[in-house]
């Protein structure tokens, strides 16, 4: 029986001491569980991904100082193994690293492994600094077990499709019994269900069982959910760590199958994950509560103007960092209506949430009177909207550099897509929460978040409102933008087409293909997307947003600024 410590853990990209001492503490766990095994996650040593820090001479050295830790720390537990991701140089022409796992045992490296395939596609380019590793199984026996090793997109291609290169075809051939591969698998919608597919079928053609160790955690725009799993021979899912929580978990393996520490069989795991909305609300709460966190904030402030979006905002902020560290500022101007002001004061009031009233009627005034006078032209239709906006933001930002905290945006990925925002306005913060939820799922999380609380934490009157950016008399969305049940299905369809599930890919495809049917509609297409392009220079200067679907603007989607496009 081969006993095996599943370590799914938070790391920190560049804290190489803090993940050096998380790995030592999870195997201390491991061998007082007398496991034979303990598997860290892809470049757990450096955290995923450190992008050009790889470049940095003394970063290479504190990863190599922090491998010789690692080395030294495993004499203390001479019958365990360590599987560590680590960057480990090479020599020769081309890129000088490898993305490797190196195993451990008794202060020893018993086997290295450079990972094969090297994705540069949505957010990743590895090949940026990455040479791929030679087309070899690396197998390593432990405890009489055959244990093959990959490292995450290597075991992405038993198609064929995307690379030349089939590491799962290779490990065949060496006839493992079983097959470690460790990941930085970010999430998105759908991604823990697409694992478990991809995986399965692969285990289920090539005839081994399969474990698989993920990280969980946020970084940047990028969270990482864990649901480490394991695959049977059959390609049945037989084992789930706990989702968006740190995870350490050992498990025994004998005679092909997983089971508990304990040799009794494992309980079944469900296909069905967590809902759309649920998961949305995880992955917001803990991308914004590890990116706080990591650059050294405790506290937020958010523009809250009685719409949907603010509200869903704060209400997500207070649950990551707790109410009582989340600030919301109203900042009526001429043309905020009442009912504005009355649903921010009710949603703090729901919320814990401290309130601050700072009118801007005076200020914008003074602005606009300054403007005429010096250029001799009144401020007037869309730079007097603007410049509301651009008050506000402003204000915004005073109170996050005299109190420190994080000023959180608001905008959502419709208005984002067409531009529906003003720069150095409504646009100022250092995080967007919700930019990758389309209008009409704002709508719809916000009546989620109401109804896991039990009670109305977003005020109903904030939900059934006409959406309005209240910045002149009577002004409302759908002055400049078709409703957002329709924007929003041209809008999957432009932005993310292929990368849709499914059922989503299926109803946006006939609903938009339904619009171009009218000359009207077919107009409307074509707008939406002159607007998405003509707006990529908002994009470009905007806060980096936490990423939820499976083609997030940012470096997700990298698009020129100036472009034809037909």
């Amino acid at each position: 029986m081969l006993k095996i410590t599943v370590a799914q853990l938070n790391y920190m990209v560049g804290d190489i001491a803090g993940n050096v001492g998380k790995m030592i503490a999870a195997a201390r766990e491991a061998a007082a569980a007398q496991a034979d095994l303990v598997v860290f996650s892809e470049l757990s040593l450096t955290g995923y991904y450190p992008g050009d820090l790889l470049d940095e001479p003394d970063f290479l050295a504190r990863a190599a100082q922090g491998l010789a830790d690692l080395q030294v720390a495993s004499q203390e537990f001479p019958a365990l193994h360590w599987i560590v991701g680590a960057p480990l140089e090479r020599d020769g022409a081309g890129k000088r690293l490898l993305n490797a796992l190196v195993v451990l045992k008794a202060g020893q490296v018993v086997l290295r492994y450079a990972k094969q395939l090297l994705p540069t596609y949505n957010i990743f380019d590895e090949l940026r600094h990455f040479a791929p590793g030679p087309d070899v199984a690396r197998v390593l026996r432990i405890r009489g077990t055959q244990v093959g090793l990959m490292i995450c997109e290597d075991g992405w291609n038993d198609s064929g499709a995307d690379y030349a290169v089939n590491p799962f075809s290779r490990l065949a051939d060496a006839a493992p019994d079983l097959v470690v591969s460790i990941n930085a698998s970010p999430s998105d919608i759908g991604k823990r269900e697409m694992r478990h597919q991809v995986f399965g079928a692969a285990c289920r053609r090539h005839g081994f069982p399969l474990l698989y160790v993920n990280q969980i955690g946020g970084q940047d725009t990028v969270v990482f959910d864990g649901a480490s799993f394991a695959v049977d021979a059959q390609g049945a899912v037989c084992y789930e760590a706990r989702r968006f929580v740190e995870d350490i978990t050992t498990l025994a393996f004998d005679d092909g199958a997983f089971m508990s520490d304990g040799g009794v069989p494992l309980p079944p795991v469900s296909p069905r994950g967590l809902s759309t909305m649920a998961f949305y609300r995880a992955q917001i709460v803990l991308g914004l509560r590890d990116y706080a966190r990591r650059c050294g904030f405790t506290r937020a402030v958010i523009g809250s103007s009685g719409g949907i979006d603010s509200a869903l905002t704060l209400a997500l902020a207070a649950d990551a960092l707790g109410a009582g560290n989340v600030v919301a500022i109203t900042m009526p101007s001429a043309y905020s209506s009442a009912g504005s002001v009355d649903d921010s004061v009710t949603l703090c009031r729901n919320l814990g949430v401290t309130l601050h009233t700072n009118p801007i009627a005076d200020t914008v005034a003074a602005f606009a009177a300054r403007f005429e006078t010096s250029f001799g032209q009144p401020l007037q239709g869309l730079p007097l909207e603007n410049l509301q906006a651009r008050v506000r933001g402003t204000t915004l930002m005073e109170y996050s550099n005299t109190y420190g905290h994080l000023l959180l945006t608001t905008g959502n990925k419709s208005e984002i897509s067409v531009g529906y925002c003003t720069l150095y306005g409504d646009t100022n913060g250092g995080l967007g929460l919700i930019g990758d939820l389309y209008k009409t799922e704002v709508f719809a999380l916000a009546r989620h978040v109401n109804e896991a609380a039990g009670r109305e934490l977003i005020p109903q009157a904030i939900i059934d409102k006409e959406p309005s950016a209240e910045l002149a008399p009577g002004q409302r969305d759908t002055d400049s933008l078709p409703p957002y049940p329709v924007l929003d299905e041209i809008l999957k369809l432009l932005i993310e087409g292929d990368r849709l599930a499914p059922a989503e890919r299926l109803h946006a495809r006939e609903f938009v293909t339904q619009l171009r049917a009218s000359p009207e509609g077919a107009a409307l297409v074509l707008r939406v997307r002159g607007l998405i392009a003509r707006n990529e220079y908002k994009r470009r200067q905007a806060p980096p947003i936490i990423r939820l679907r499976s083609r997030a603007f940012g470096s997700g989607r990298q698009m020129p600024i100036a472009a034809m496009v037909a």
